[in-house]
């Protein structure tokens, strides 16, 4: 690469976004999903293509449609089962009559030829489970409740539209997750035999045939005779603080269940069984309190007996996304770990971790049957996820780089990437990512923009499609990615450091990493800006009211009543495992609210809100704008009604990076402002 390259926000939409990589049963054949902005940038439509795993031939497409295809899952034949909103030709629809937002499941023949349905639920199919012996698959869709089949829910959700109600009824919590309201339709698993010529286009068998909301965004798997369906689930009670997913198992024949775990502080998901029958490991979240942090690790049920152990005892990184070794022998997962996602295996018998590789972030991890190779995507802070292939059972390797859609040196990226490290006040490590844009210098100082994490149990590990730093190198800004107390992939004693601390230790280990860049020759101290969504803006508005050694700052979907939104968000039971019960005892709640400080805010402000945000509602933001103006303090606000927590959309994209880089442009280093085309 040479530096006189450039990547700006056009760029970044116009890159291939890869996802959901799976691996076919003879470890011929690789299949990724890959998105692209539509013809009008209206949103992002995947196609699936099958790569080479030798890494010789270019990527073959295998699908298109407008609504595009995603959640693809071999069988064990080879055919290739995948979810798509694209019209059903057997049955009469148009070439332009899509499904809406209902996907039906979808079978492409493992010798080629058309793509035939297998179901089409007028409530939507959501993911699919296929076993690895018997070809027969598990999916999930959406039914009213007290039908009897799709027909009776297809001719009741037809009543509501032509009575043009949308009215609810609720008895439970919590009644809206993330971007929409729960119901009416109730997630129910089916099971449906291995696809014969014909076509299934029928429910299967309704395992779960009263799920009420227990299945509501749940991961499951099947095993690879078909017989059990293990399953996360949400446990039942009147005291929605008690609300956790257990583990279970269904009977494919009996249908009779029986809980695998759960009847502990703590909750299951992301099952996988093994390739033999025998167990299941899954992700184990202990619950934790405002006073303790409990570990996250995988936990190993023996299907047969019930019995579960921990198969990472000791290991201080927090497991995700478990698979198994085609021989059952190891399990291989993602941690995170010091600015990266490694990839990891666990033996089975001895419990002893390898670290496969080191640097990137791994996901989509899918193990060859010889044993000897572990396919995965990987990306890094300054390139996008592309396939690889690594050394199943050795250490600390370099991946090999299959044939993708763009080579390293067809991305005009940052080379300039560095980890940094200061001391935070109490004397603990504070690790960053810092990107320089080409000729940053003593002589010509870079400004300095500084990102705020969300989560806030997260990291900056890798690529990032939403807050990508890159576009900001463009522009030339220098952006610093730190890891502050709560982050993830420093062990359970740096997030027990900020667990409810959030505006005295993190606050002061994200202003000693600003610190420590600032005083780089490369940087100007005087040019600096601060932002962030989610978390990372309760963490800008928190700056807001405490420092205004910041040009401006820019703050999206952020908390800033922390009392009101504890009431107003889809969950806000969880956040009293951190900060206790705000009806008892609101102090935390208080002592952490940046709205106490709206006084003492000079700072330049840019809000940015969706209206479909339920995790962070907008009301937040609307307060906080109200707040602002008040008190005459500089600000805009950046509202999008048509994105949720995220700003998802090609277009809204577009014009969220414009705003955000002229605003902070104007502010910081004088340039005019001008107003986005179209705002």
């Amino acid at each position: 690469m040479t530096d006189n390259k450039a990547f700006a926000v056009q760029d970044l939409l116009a890159l291939p976004r890869l996802s959901g990589l799976t691996l076919s049963p003879d470890g011929s054949r690789l299949v990724v999903s890959v998105a692209r902005p539509d013809a009008r940038g209206k949103k992002y439509v995947g196609a699936l293509y099958e790569l080479d795993p030798a890494g010789g031939r270019a990527p073959r497409r295998l699908t298109r449609s407008a609504p595009g295809e995603s959640g693809a899952a071999f069988a064990p034949d080879g055919s290739l089962l995948f979810v798509s909103s694209r019209p059903d030709p057997d049955s009469g629809e148009a070439e332009d009559e899509a499904r809406e937002d209902k996907p039906a499941l979808w079978l492409l023949p493992a010798g080629g030829g058309e793509a035939r349905m297998l179901a089409g639920p007028p409530g939507g199919v959501d993911a699919v489970a296929v076993s690895r012996e018997d070809g027969a698959f598990v999916f999930a869709a959406g039914s009213h409740p007290d039908t009897g089949d799709w027909e009776e829910d297809a001719a009741r959700e037809k009543a509501r539209k032509d009575a043009g109600v949308g009215a609810q009824l609720f008895t439970g919590y919590p009644i809206r997750l993330w971007d929409h309201y729960l119901g009416p339709r109730e997630r129910h698993l089916h099971l449906a035999p291995r696809p014969e010529d014909d076509g299934l286009k029928g429910t299967g068998r309704d395992l779960t045939p009263a799920p009420a909301r227990s299945l509501d965004m749940t991961t499951f798997d099947l095993t690879p005779d078909a017989r059990t369906v293990v399953t996360s689930r949400w446990r039942e009670t009147e005291d929605p603080r008690e609300r956790a997913l257990e583990l279970i198992a269904v009977d494919a024949v009996s249908e009779e269940e029986r809980v695998l775990a759960g009847d502990d502080d703590a909750w299951y998901d992301s099952p996988a069984c093994t390739p033999d029958g025998r167990f299941v490991v899954a992700v184990r979240e202990g619950i934790p309190t405002p006073d303790e942090v409990v570990d996250t690790t995988l936990w190993l049920v023996d299907l047969r007996t019930g019995e579960g152990r921990d198969l990472l005892e000791g290991f201080d990184l927090w497991p995700q996304a478990p698979v198994w070794s085609h021989d059952s022998s190891a399990v291989f997962f993602t941690a995170d770990e010091d600015g990266r996602t490694p990839a990891f295996r666990v033996d089975l018998d001895t419990g002893a971790v390898t670290r496969l590789a080191g640097e990137g972030a791994f996901d989509s991890l899918c193990p060859a049957p010889d044993g000897r190779t572990l396919y995965a995507l990987r990306s890094t802070i300054t390139e996008p996820p592309y396939p690889v292939a690594l050394d199943a059972l050795g250490a600390d390797a370099e991946p090999r780089r299959l044939r993708g859609f763009g080579e390293p040196d067809d991305l005009a990226l940052p080379e300039r990437v560095e980890r940094v490290t200061v001391e935070a006040d109490d004397g603990t490590p504070v690790s960053s990512w810092l990107l320089l844009p080409p000729g940053a210098s003593a002589e010509a100082p870079a400004p300095l923009a500084t990102f705020i994490h969300g989560g806030p149990v997260n990291s900056w590990s890798g690529w990032h499609w939403r807050w990508n730093p890159n576009v900001f190198v463009d522009d030339g800004w220098a952006v610093l990615l730190p890891d502050p107390a709560l982050s993830t992939g420093y062990g359970l004693g740096y997030i027990r450091r900020g667990w409810g601390r959030w505006g005295d230790i993190v606050y002061g280990d994200l202003m000693s990493a600003v610190d420590g860049a600032a005083a780089r020759d490369e940087i100007d101290a005087q040019k600096t800006v601060a932002m962030g969504g989610s978390f990372g803006g309760y963490m800008a508005n928190w700056i807001a009211g405490h420092t205004d050694r910041f040009d401006a700052l820019v703050t999206h979907a952020s908390l800033w009543d922390l009392e009101s939104f504890h009431g107003t968000t889809d969950l806000g039971v969880w956040w009293e495992r951190e900060f206790g019960d705000p009806y008892a005892e609101p102090a935390r709640y208080r002592e952490h609210s940046p709205h106490l400080h709206v006084g003492n805010i000079e700072t330049p402000m840019l809000v940015v809100h969706g209206e479909l945000d339920y995790r962070v509602p907008i009301g937040e933001a609307l307060t906080l704008w109200t707040d602002l103006r008040r008190h005459g303090v500089p600000a805009k606000f950046l509202y999008f009604p048509d994105e949720n927590h995220w700003v998802l959309k090609p277009n809204n994209a577009r014009l969220w990076y414009e705003t955000v880089i002229g605003f902070i442009d104007h502010h910081a280093r004088g340039r005019e402002w001008t107003q986005p085309g179209l705002l």
